[in-house]
């Protein structure tokens, strides 16, 4: 990741931004204030993100680098009064860890400083801020995302809308007036701002009136008295005769924004996967103006009456995409044969793995997750094109455990390696066979399941193979239950012990492998030796204990009836 991250940086400084390594607590680790006027130097950001491989991008904002963020932290809150100051068109836009937005926009000549609370739910960084780049990560291990088709690549920065200027002027102006700062020190708004209905924007002005009352449901009948007054109280008066125009023309205008908006929002519907809000539609289509959302919550209730979303959760505005189309399943044509692996302790004996598979390792820290991974790859490198991903090992680190297998470094070239810590179902490859060590949750373990079947989502033909973190003596990896649903092989490994926990695919309908568990000894972190047999921890009275190879004479734990009703296949006559 920090050979990433160095290069991200690296390519922010050639498209002129001032950049600087930030923490996780969002404090930057150097004295920044220099880089207010100057920008690093590339051997500066390689110095740095060698020290602190894990640092987040900062972009000093304002004339030094030409940009200033909006940054939202409540769309709820902010979103809605913001969009009386901003002008709708693309901007660039970077989904932040907490829920919220940045905004990109071009720095005015006169740029403006930092303020908070303008509107309330939203902050301003221009000259002598900083704002986190994506792809960030915090401490969390939570990210900044550029929305898809809305990075700095794909957009050109917008000017800032002038009316959000004035907003920030008149906040920061209000606010000298209640210290008592000097008018000479206090920003000055030209009167040319303040200036309407005057020759040369008279024609402008009355439009623009007009849009905002019907925008705002005001009747025709009142719309038209109101830019009758004003047309006669014009510098000079504006032709009475030519109001209804400017009124025919802003109804037009609105009807036609509202069949534009209304296509935005079902193209944002239909594509959408998973539950969304009423401001993420406006955030995604860039639909950010008073009449816009009004717009977007008439098209949803539209299209909730039509069965096309439903709402879902508890929260107001929140809805998903009802899905009633079904994939049929080709059961007829289907290949029986399964994806040809060689596993370690030979689990190929007892468990089939088929195309679109998902196989999860969950292990303590150190019970050998990795061993176990890079086991598999050894043993079937020969006949498939495998893809690892590694969350936490560097090149070095990969280098040196492959060398303990005693094969040609040569040999490993059939696996590629890549560096990845989340966001697997973005990369993986269909219908190849994909490793992932491992998936890295420091919080919410609820989302486990859910990236899981994110991944399953996207095989076709593949499989893949993903290692989790768990506690000793658990069987199930961070994020319990959830964990379980989308494997068809689940397999749970502590020091010295492995279990099949889940095995849907049995090779020998008559030996169920669920519940088997051997012991072994890791050797020179790489070899797996086995202690014993594969065997189930279950003990009855005058009964005897399954094992694929043999029957054992054992005492307790389970009831007669429960054993053979489990075992009634296969128990010997006695």
């Amino acid at each position: 990741m920090s050979v990433v991250m160095m290069q991200v940086a690296l390519d922010y400084l050639s498209k002129g931004f001032s950049i600087i390594p930030i923490k996780p607590d969002k404090k930057p680790f150097i004295r920044w204030e220099p880089y207010q006027k100057q920008k690093a130097t590339p051997e500066e950001i390689r110095e740095w993100w060698t020290k602190w491989p894990t640092a987040m991008i900062g972009i000093v904002t304002g004339s030094i680098s030409g940009v200033v963020v909006i940054d939202v932290d409540d769309p709820d809150k902010g979103m809605q009064t913001l969009s009386e100051y901003l002008t709708t068109g693309k901007v660039p836009t970077a989904t932040t860890p907490g829920g919220g937005y940045h905004f990109y926009f071009k720095a005015p000549e006169k740029c403006p400083g930092n303020s908070a609370g303008t509107p309330p739910g939203v902050d301003f960084r221009g000259e002598g801020g900083y704002i986190i780049a994506p792809p960030s990560q915090n401490g969390t291990g939570k990210g900044y995302a550029f929305l898809d088709g809305l990075s700095l690549q794909d957009v050109e920065l917008p000017p800032l809308p002038r009316p959000y200027i004035l907003l920030i002027n008149s906040f920061k102006h209000s606010l000298y007036m209640e210290r008592g700062v000097n008018d000479a020190k206090r920003p000055q708004v030209t009167p040319s701002d303040a200036m309407m209905f005057i020759e040369g924007r008279r024609d402008e002005d009355l439009f623009h009136v007009a849009n905002c009352l019907v925008k705002g449901g005001t009747t025709e009948k009142e719309t038209l008295k109101v830019l009758e007054i004003l047309a006669l109280n014009c510098e000079p008066p504006f032709p009475l005769q030519e109001i209804p125009e400017k009124l025919d023309s802003a109804l037009k205008r609105a009807k036609r924004r509202e069949v534009n908006v209304s296509e935005e929002v079902r193209d944002f519907v239909m594509t959408s996967r998973d539950a969304f809000m009423t401001s993420d539609v406006a955030i995604g289509r860039q639909l950010t103006s008073r009449e816009d959302r009004k717009a977007i919550v008439k098209a949803l209730l539209r299209f909730e009456k039509e069965g096309l979303i439903e709402h879902c959760g508890n929260r107001n505005g929140c809805y998903r995409r009802i899905e009633s189309q079904c994939e049929d399943i080709d059961f007829l044509n289907a290949s029986e044969e399964g994806v040809n692996l060689r596993w370690p302790f030979e689990i190929e004996r007892y468990v089939r793995i088929l195309p679109k598979n998902i196989v999860v390792i969950a292990g303590t820290p150190d019970a050998g997750k990795t061993a176990f991974l890079l086991n598999v790859v050894k043993e079937n490198m020969q006949g498939h094109k495998i893809h690892y991903f590694s969350s936490e090992m560097g090149a070095v680190e990969i280098k040196d455990r492959l060398r303990k297998f005693g094969l040609p470094l040569n040999d490993w070239k059939r696996c590629t390696f890549k560096e990845r810590s989340s966001n697997f179902s973005d990369v993986i490859q269909p219908d190849g066979i994909n490793v992932i060590d491992f998936i890295e949750i420091h919080d919410e373990f609820c989302r486990v399941g859910g990236l899981i079947k994110e991944i399953y989502d996207k095989l076709t033909t593949g499989i893949a193979v993903i290692a989790l973190q768990k506690k000793p003596g658990q069987d199930l990896g961070r994020g319990g239950l959830g964990t379980l649903e989308k494997p068809r092989l689940y397999l749970a490994i502590d020091n010295g012990k492995i279990k099949i926990v889940k095995a849907k695919n049995w090779v020998n309908s008559q030996v169920n492998p669920n519940g088997l568990e051997v012991s072994f000894k890791l050797v020179d972190g790489c070899k797996f030796r086995k202690i014993g047999d594969w065997d189930k921890s279950v003990e009855v009275p005058g009964l005897y204990k399954e094992t694929p190879n043999q029957f054992k004479y054992t005492k307790k734990r389970m009831g007669k009836e429960d054993l053979t009703r489990e075992f009634q296949n296969i128990l010997p006559n006695k």
